[in-house]
């Protein structure tokens, strides 16, 4: 399994314990991208790093490179029957050259580079149910998102000691603001929002609650205050409690709707070509709203924060959604376990009897 950003550890962390009390052998390799290593470590998964996150198309793809030399050397030593990351170029281009299978998982219909240089070398893609794109013969789709894997219930229990860890008490209400890098290579030409939305938005909040922003860049001394440095394993803790998810991120907006916590997402890839989990998280289920516009998306905010019984609201369509999906941990130990008799079932049905 070869890990490219922080939510693939949570993503594949519960897989990689379940195959090896199965008796499978296992073997992860990582890229050094924010708290990946910090990750890792906490969920005491042995790894090995290799590649380190720059800037811009061109130092992505000397990095690609670089980690298909090192990840090749490596697997021609260990000889894995499965490779398998997510949206992940080196995972498609080594099986292809040591002739092993790779199961490629993708939620982004917009990975532009990434899929282009991935998908023709994979052996299956698994998408979820609500991905937009037909991918051909190659894709698998089950009903779930990738969130589902790591915060389903039945991998998920919500830690209250985590409040005291940022100096909130039980019941305390507060606003979670996330801004990332927009530093991969799906993001190229893409943003979010920008220094002055950013102090509006942390003036409107701070109204009503306490703000605790997590941001993957440097922010402008004055909101250096409401940057918080809770232990990477417990964000998600912290963000079921939380009272509200507003930023510019993609993966914390589907953690926080499968949380059963109000998410508010800016960024410029809002719009009729968004991605499928955001346009069926908004329009089916009522959990996230998203915006092109921040102004919009900042009075969105506001607007949410003064309903009363908000968090009981969205519990109610948290359990609607629950009903629908499944657990995709157990999806994908199903299918790896099973291929190719698997890929041959869920290929023609989307579910496995």
């Amino acid at each position: 399994m070869d890990i490219g950003h922080p939510a693939h550890v949570h993503f594949f962390k519960n897989l990689i314990r379940e195959m090896e009390s199965r008796g499978h052998k296992t073997l992860v390799t990582a890229r050094d991208k924010d708290v990946v290593i910090s990750l890792l470590e906490a969920y005491g998964i042995k790894y090995s790093i290799f590649g380190k996150i720059g800037g811009g198309k061109l130092s992505l793809i000397r990095e690609w490179a670089g980690r298909d030399w090192a990840i090749y050397k490596i697997a021609r030593n260990f000889r894995p029957d499965i490779l398998t990351g997510i949206g992940n170029p080196c995972v498609a281009h080594i099986a292809k050259l040591t002739g092993a299978i790779s199961v490629i998982f993708n939620d982004s219909e917009l990975g532009g580079l990434g899929n282009w240089v991935t998908h023709p070398f994979a052996s299956v893609i698994c998408t979820p149910s609500c991905f937009t794109r037909d991918l051909g013969k190659k894709q698998v789709r089950y009903d779930g998102y990738h969130e589902l894997a790591y915060l389903h219930p039945d991998y998920f229990r919500p830690d209250p000691s985590v409040l005291k860890e940022v100096g909130l008490g039980e019941g305390e209400r507060f606003f979670v603001v996330r801004f990332v890098a927009w530093g991969a290579s799906h993001d190229i030409g893409q943003h979010g929002f920008d220094i002055v939305a950013k102090r509006r938005l942390v003036t409107e909040l701070e109204k009503y609650a306490r703000v605790l922003i997590t941001s993957e860049s440097p922010l402008p001394e004055e909101l250096e205050k409401y940057r918080i440095t809770v232990s990477p394993e417990n964000i998600h803790n912290l963000l079921y409690y939380a009272t509200l998810l507003i930023g510019d991120t993609q993966t914390m907006t589907t953690e926080a709707a499968v949380l059963g916590t109000p998410a508010i997402r800016y960024n410029s890839f809002v719009g009729p070509n968004d991605m499928g989990n955001f346009i069926e998280l908004e329009n089916k289920y009522d959990l996230v709203y998203s915006f092109r516009d921040p102004d919009k998306a900042i009075q969105k905010a506001v607007e949410l924060i003064q309903q009363p019984d908000l968090k009981e609201k969205w519990a109610n369509k948290r359990q609607c959604l629950l009903a629908d999906k499944i657990d995709v941990t157990g999806f994908m130990i199903d299918f790896i376990e099973n291929y190719p008799h698997s890929f041959y079932e869920y290929s023609k049905t989307g579910n496995r009897d």
